[in-house]
């Protein structure tokens, strides 16, 4: 899971990039609201921590604009400013929850598991393409280069799953909370077995192989450059 976060304090924002990073998350930090938004609409980003009182732009009005871009990206505000209208303020601004300083690193942890828990709009694609390889979600057929590839009910899930988000480094902790519907880690090699498997059939057979590992992130498809 890729978290943004937008603090202009560095002791705050060493706190909370370290503690997420040891956590798991990979984690991208800013200091500027300007470049928190151009950062949020222009890379994957699973989740944003923003501040409200940053230069260049304040975090109210980095959150108003991502959801008049129809961007539905989770927002956390993490901020100083405590009142019930700062709080009413940021909700009705399009934050999905409001923590005030000072907090608790594990109550920070327990909304952002909460977040990402939500399920999200439902996908409007009938079919996904990456490079030679073509997913028909209606059929639960994988095809490339016109054959056709037999897949186990969970090998597909996993396909599906990188293949919504091409070039998008999937996480195993991801990986088991999509798939296997795990929200703890099962101590086994469930992912790395599948993600074998899924090699065997989609990449062996091929010139090219799209499958690829990120080391101590995750898995990712893409097409050649």
């Amino acid at each position: 899971m890729k978290i943004l976060l937008a603090e202009d304090d560095p002791k705050s924002a060493e706190y909370i990039r370290n503690g997420l990073i040891e956590q798991g998350f990979a984690v991208d930090w800013v200091t500027d609201g300007r470049e928190a938004l151009t950062h949020c609409l222009y890379n994957e980003v699973d989740l944003a921590i923003v501040d409200r009182m940053m230069p260049g732009m304040d975090g109210l009005s980095v959150v108003k604009a991502l959801r008049v871009s129809k961007s539905d990206l989770p927002v956390i505000f993490l901020t100083a400013l405590s009142d019930v209208d700062d709080r009413v303020e940021g909700l009705m601004a399009g934050g999905d929850d409001y923590m005030t300083k000072p907090f608790h690193f594990s109550e920070l942890m327990a909304r952002i598991t909460a977040l990402s828990r939500r399920p999200k709009q439902a996908s409007q694609h009938t079919s996904l393409k990456v490079h030679d390889l073509e997913l028909d979600l209606l059929s639960r057929t994988a095809i490339r280069q016109g054959q056709v590839i037999d897949l186990l009910n969970k090998e597909f899930a996993l396909l599906q799953l990188l293949m919504e988000a091409p070039g998008r480094v999937i996480s195993r902790t991801m990986i088991l909370e999509k798939v296997w519907d795990f929200t703890f880690d099962p101590g086994t090699t469930v992912v790395e077995t599948h993600i074998s498997k899924l090699r065997q059939k989609v990449d062996k057979p091929f010139d090219v192989a799209l499958i690829q590992t990120v080391r101590n992130m995750g898995y990712t498809i893409r097409a050649p450059r």
